[in-house]
């Protein structure tokens, strides 16, 4: 009897923690849509969100009601089932690789799902190979994009779809061979791990750490633009070109089912930016020792995640700024991109990394 109300504990812990990553992923994503709104009409000398509510703050609020209230419309010569699972297919990947994403001391989803006190916050390590399972679970989207483009009989859907699935297979490559790299210096593919390898200053950040010669720094900046490209973004949206396919692979969808993949793209931008920050930047340690570095339990935590947040909030913003003020690149260039220059020098960067780890930290 103990051990099932024990289980029953656990269980209800862990929809807890799934209920509550799901609402910070929708906030999130609520701010950032009213965010980008705001940043570009800022950089493009126009006028944002400015009606709805005090400042505009709730014109994405009532976006959301739209959208949960428009016609679910289903076209005649679509697969209905393939039609109707593809928004998920996308959504369910880009919500589960935020298990992994230590958002500070010991408050990874996957860490307080195991912990069974507040005292073990913090204690008890991450997940051993938490960069293979970010690898693993972001590369499953592309399956959904490929299947809303082909369920939808839509040849611009099609043809978003091709070019979907050829971008992101093409950029998941520069990607690991990004992320590889501060694996092998920290000697762990636990994020938590990682995080702890950078503590004691901004000076120890991976971005800074010139021992290795310049591979760390040269795979932030790849990671950062192989990033930009795997989560649909401008420079790199050519899968929803409006100008050339309507609105590519997601054309025929309306109502909750676009609301998916529009949840799921601006998900994987933070995502994006946790993961540079984690890798990179420090995670949630902070830039300076005195800023809480000196704290314990479960105030460091606290101080930990604010600090998390804030990075991962200044690469979101660089994100829009991107968004906000580069063309749109020709299919061309994006493939020549990821093939001819940040695969190859992906690969040399990694052997700088692997001779450094082999004959100057073995020593």
């Amino acid at each position: 009897m103990d051990q099932l109300i024990q289980l029953a504990i656990e269980l209800v812990k862990i929809v807890v923690i799934a209920v509550v990553v799901l609402v910070f992923m929708m906030v999130a994503v609520l701010y950032m849509v009213l965010k980008l709104r705001w940043v570009i009409a800022r950089i493009q000398s126009r006028l944002g969100p400015n009606r709805t509510g005090p400042w505009g703050v709730l014109q994405t609020v009532a976006d959301a009601l739209k959208l949960l209230q428009k016609e679910d419309i289903i076209p005649c010569g679509a697969d209905k089932w393939l039609f109707t699972i593809a928004p998920a297919l996308v959504f369910i990947p880009a919500y589960l690789v935020y298990v992994v994403i230590p958002f500070g001391r010991g408050m990874a989803p996957s860490q307080l799902a195991m912990t069974h006190s507040l005292g073990e916050i913090g204690k008890l390590p991450g997940l051993s190979i938490g960069v293979m399972y970010l690898s693993a679970i972001s590369s499953i989207g592309v399956i959904g994009i490929v299947v809303a483009g082909w369920a939808s009989n839509n040849k611009w859907s099609l043809l978003g779809a091709f070019r979907g699935a050829s971008q992101l297979i093409a950029y998941e490559v520069p990607i690991i061979l990004a992320m590889v790299v501060p694996v092998l210096v920290s000697g762990s593919m636990d994020l938590s791990a990682i995080v702890d390898k950078q503590a004691g200053g901004f000076w120890h950040w991976n971005l800074f750490q010139l021992q290795a010669g310049p591979a760390l720094p040269i795979a932030f900046l790849m990671l950062i633009i192989a990033g930009l490209a795997e989560i649909n973004v401008t420079p790199f949206d050519i899968m929803e070109a409006e100008s050339e396919l309507v609105a590519g692979f997601n054309t025929e969808y309306s109502g909750m089912k676009f609301a998916l993949f529009f949840l799921a793209e601006f998900a994987a931008a933070f995502t994006l930016a946790a993961i540079i920050t984690t890798l990179f930047l420090g995670g949630y340690n902070p830039p300076l020792a005195f800023l809480g570095g000196q704290l314990s339990g479960l105030a460091f935590s606290a101080v930990s995640l604010f600090w998390f947040l804030a990075k991962c909030w200044v690469l979101v913003i660089f994100i829009m700024w991107v968004r906000s003020t580069l063309p749109r690149v020709r299919v061309d260039q994006l493939m020549n991109l990821a093939w001819k220059a940040l695969i190859p020098v992906g690969l040399v960067n990694l052997l700088l990394a692997g001779a450094y780890v082999t004959f100057w930290m073995a020593k």
